[in-house]
């Protein structure tokens, strides 16, 4: 993948209501235009990397890129799973995420438990990946600064 690290923003949106409530690990969505804008290279799939809401704290991160098959969805998405506990929603926010590396290929599950498993399997590698040094510099990188124009794709 050519394109990592890949770097994005994009305010947060409602997304399909299961994060939270079904599977009780909330997601922060992006709007169908950052979606939309992903370099051809990044295919669906689970990834990590880096977060910051609203230009505070960056945080360790988990996202899935695709069209989730368990749920069937017809729509292609970017779920980000925030490694932090946060106090409120924080919809309409401005979320800026560094993709930086792969975890896996997205698949289906046999049952909701499996698809539980596999997702904090994929956040515990996450946080392993992103303890190493090649990949802590990145959460201080300039891109999670406050700047004037809030939407961005690309690096």
């Amino acid at each position: 993948m050519r394109s990592l690290p890949y770097f994005c923003r994009g305010e947060v949106v409602r997304g399909f209501g299961r994060g939270s409530k079904e599977l009780g690990i909330p997601t922060a969505n992006f709007p169908d235009t950052v979606v939309d804008n992903l370099p051809e290279d990044i295919t669906t799939g689970i990834y990590y990397g880096w977060a910051s809401v609203g230009y505070r704290d960056v945080h360790k991160m988990v996202m899935s890129i695709g069209w989730n098959p368990y749920y069937k969805n017809t729509k292609k998405s970017m779920e980000t799973h925030i490694i932090h506990t946060f106090k409120d929603d924080f919809y309409g926010e401005i979320l800026s995420i560094a993709i930086v590396g792969y975890i896996r290929a997205e698949k289906t599950f046999d049952s909701l438990d499996s698809l539980i498993t596999a997702i904090y399997s994929d956040i515990s590698q996450a946080k392993d990946k992103l303890d190493l040094p090649e990949y802590q510099s990145m959460k201080d990188e300039n891109f999670f600064r406050p700047i004037e124009n809030n939407i961005m794709n690309g690096h």
